[in-house]
C-alpha cells in the first residue's frame, strides 16, 4: 500500500511541529541579540611586542558580551568562547583569523544568546616563535603561550564571577560557567578544564606541577639545559611568568627564557574568587598532556574531525601548518572522552539521547575505528576534491575585506596578500584558505555550527540542570537488521521509502540538528511515498519504526 502525503499538508505540519518544538537553551526563542563590546575583564603582560620594545607590556584583557534581547530570566548559565588563530595575530599566524571577531566565535556566541545563554567572545594573550629553529624551543614558546591562554582564560572566569558581586549586570548563575573553545581555543580550554585542581580553603589551583611531569611524551615541557641527556628545566616556571591562573603580580628575578629582570609578566587579577567552572567544550583542539585529566577534571564535550591533518585526534606530534615542523607531542579528543568517561567525569552520560545527530555521531565513532564515547562528536565530512579531510570548518571570510592594517597584512585585501607557504608569492591568504575550506561561504560554516550545536547544547542543558534538554525523535528501540531504502536520492519531489521483510509502523525525517521536521504514522506497510518539496535543500536523517526495531538512513534534498 502507498500513501501520498501533499505538500500543503506537509508544510502544515512542518510549521506545527517547529511552533510546538521551541525549548529555551535548545533552540532558538529570541530573535535580537545585544552586543556589549570591548568589556575589560582584566590586564596581563604580553610577550607579543617583545622583540620590538625590549620588555613585557600590560595588555588590557578584552571580551564582547552577547546577550537575548527581552530577556527576564534572571539565572542564566554564561559561555566563555576562546577563538582560533595557532597563538599568533591573524596574518601573522597564515590564517584569515586569530581574534574574537572571527565569523565563526560571533555566530557561536549569537546562537547561544538567541537560546537564553549570555556568551562572550573573549580575547587573550597572543604570541610566541613556531619558526624557532630546534623542537625544544618551539615546545617552550607553544606551552608558555598555552599557559598564558590558561592565565587569561581563568581570569576571564574569575571576572564573571565577580560581576555577579557587583551587582549581576548580565543576570547570570556563576555556578553555571562553560568554557568553549575553537581551534586553538581547545587547546585552552581543555588545558583550563584539566590543569584544575583547586585547593578549597584558598580557592587556589595548584596543578601547576602536573606541566613538569608529564606522561605523554614523559617530561616534554622540560629543558635540557647542561644538555647531559636528561631534561630538568621547566619551560615555565612561575616566578618568572606567574601563577596558572594569573592571580598574583610576578616581576622577573633574573634575566631568563627572554625576559628582562624587572619585568612584570603577570598582574593581579581577582585572586579573591575561584577558578573553577562547570562544563567545558572543544571543537577542534587537543590536550597538552592526557596525564593532567583526573577525577576532578571538568566534565568535556568535544566535536573533533577523526581525520583531521593538523589537530591530533589521538595521540601524535603537533606540528607548525606552514612549516609542518614538529613541535610537541599532544592528545585529542578521542583520548580525552574516553578517559573521561572512565573516570566517570562525564555529568550528562547516561541520558537518553535518541536524536538525529547523537545517531550520525555513533556511526561516525565506528567509521573512525573505535567505540562511541558520550560527549565526543567525531565529526567526519568528505574529503574534498583534492582528497584532504578539511577538518571542523567553521570559519568564512569576504576575500576582497582589508587584512588587519595594523600588523602584516597592512590592509592587504584577502585576495591579494601573498601567502607565506608560496615563495613565488603568487598564492593569497583567500587561495590558501581554500585549500581546507574547499566552496567555503557562510551557508558552509552556519551548517558546520547547527551540527555541532545540536549535539552540544543538550548535553551542556543536562550538565549545567537547565530543565528539559533531550531532544528525541522516536522511542529507544534497538537498531533493526532491516536495511532503509530511500529513492530517488537525492530528491527534490517525491520520495519512496522501503523496506525489506518488514513494515514500517511510523516514519519520522528530522534535520541534522535532530529537530522532528516530520513525522507520520502508517499503518503496516513496507512503502510509503512522500511528498518532500516543502523541504529546503540539505542532508535530513529519515528514521523508520518497524516491528523489530528502528532503520535509519541519510536523505540529501537537492
Amino acid at each position: 500500500m502507498k500513501q501520498i502525503f501533499t505538500s500543503l499538508l506537509f508544510s502544515l505540519l512542518c510549521i506545527s511541529t517547529v511552533l510546538n518544538a521551541q525549548t529555551r537553551y535548545i533552540d532558538e526563542v529570541f530573535t535580537e541579540v545585544s552586543v556589549e563590546a570591548d568589556v575589560t575583564y582584566g590586564v596581563n603582560g604580553t610577550l607579543l611586542f617583545l622583540p620590538v620594545v625590549g620588555e613585557v607590556v600590560p595588555q588590557a584583557l578584552q571580551m564582547d558580551v552577547y546577550q537575548p534581547v527581552g530577556d527576564t530570566e534572571g539565572d542564566r548559565p554564561a559561555v566563555l568562547i576562546f577563538h582560533n588563530g595557532n597563538f599568533l595575530p591573524p596574518v601573522t599566524n597564515a590564517q584569515i583569523s586569530g581574534t574574537r571577531q572571527d565569523s565563526s566565535v560571533v555566530e557561536i556566541a549569537t546562537q547561544l544568546a538567541k537560546r537564553g545563554y549570555v556568551a562572550a567572545t573573549v580575547s587573550y594573550r597572543l604570541g610566541w616563535n613556531p619558526l624557532a629553529p630546534t623542537q625544544p624551543e618551539r615546545a617552550l614558546g607553544l606551552i608558555q603561550a598555552a599557559y598564558r591562554g590558561v592565565q587569561d582564560g581563568t581570569t576571564a572566569v574569575r571576572y564573571l564571577k565577580a560581576t555577579v558581586d557587583g551587582g549581576n549586570p548580565y543576570a547570570i548563575n556563576p555556578e553555571k560557567i562553560v568554557a568553549w573553545g575553537v581551534g586553538t581555543g581547545g587547546y585552552v580550554t581543555l588545558a583550563m578544564a584539566t590543569l584544575n585542581n583547586e585547593d578549597e580553603a584558598t580557592n587556589t589551583i595548584t596543578s601547576y606541577s602536573e606541566i613538569l611531569t608529564t606522561t605523554n611524551g614523559p617530561g616534554k615541557f622540560l629543558l635540557d639545559v647542561d644538555q647531559d641527556g636528561t631534561p630538568e628545566t621547566p619551560m615555565v616556571v612561575q616566578s618568572f611568568h606567574g601563577d596558572i591562573e594569573g592571580k598574583l603580580t610576578t616581576v622577573v628575578p633574573t634575566d631568563g627564557f627572554g625576559l628582562t629582570a624587572g619585568d612584570t609578566t603577570n598582574y593581579s587579577n581577582l585572586p579573591e574568587y575561584s577558578s573553577k567552572f562547570a562544563l567545558a567544550v572543544n571543537v577542534g583542539g587537543a590536550l597538552g598532556d592526557i596525564s593532567w585529566l583526573d577525577e576532578e577534571s571538568t566534565p568535556t564535550i568535544s566535536v573533533q574531525s577523526p581525520f583531521d591533518i593538523f589537530a591530533p585526534y589521538a595521540d601524535e606530534v603537533l606540528v607548525v601548518p606552514t612549516t609542518n615542523e614538529s613541535i610537541v607531542r599532544v592528545q585529542g579528543s578521542l583520548l580525552v572522552a574516553a578517559n573521561q568517561d572512565g573516570l566517570g567525569n562525564q555529568n550528562f552520560d547516561g541520558e537518553n539521547y535518541n536524536d538525529a545527530i547523537t545517531e550520525v555521531a555513533r556511526a561516525n565513532a565506528a567509521t573512525a575505528g573505535h567505540d562511541y564515547f558520550e560527549g565526543l562528536f567525531p565529526f567526519i565530512r568528505p574529503v574534498n576534491s583534492a582528497g584532504i579531510p578539511e577538518g571542523v570548518v567553521l570559519n568564512w571570510w569576504d576575500p576582497e575585506a582589508p587584512s588587519p592594517a595594523d600588523g602584516q597584512g597592512m590592509g592587504i585585501p584577502w585576495n591579494l596578500l601573498p601567502h607565506p607557504s608560496d615563495p613565488s608569492g603568487e598564492t593569497s591568504f583567500h587561495e590558501n584558505g581554500l585549500v581546507l575550506n574547499e566552496g567555503m561561504s557562510a551557508e558552509k560554516a552556519r551548517a558546520n555550527i547547527a551540527d555541532v550545536m545540536a549535539f552540544v547544547l543538550p548535553r551542556a542543558c543536562v550538565s549545567l540542570d537547565l530543565g528539559d534538554c533531550i531532544v528525541s525523535s522516536v522511542q529507544d528501540l534497538p537498531l533493526s537488521a532491516t536495511d532503509l531504502q530511500i529513492s530517488p536520492n537525492p530528491a527534490n519531489g517525491n520520495v519512496t521509502i522501503t523496506v525489506d521483510n518488514s513494515l514500517i509502523e511510523s516514519l519520522v525525517i528530522s534535520d541534522l540538528q535532530g529537530k522532528v521536521i516530520f513525522q507520520a504514522p502508517v499503518i503496516n506497510t513496507s512503502s510509503q511515498t512522500l511528498d518532500i518539496s516543502a523541504l529546503t535543500s540539505g542532508m535530513y536523517i529519515v528514521k523508520a519504526k518497524l516491528q523489530d526495531g528502528i532503520a535509519t538512513s541519510k536523505l540529501s534534498v537537492r
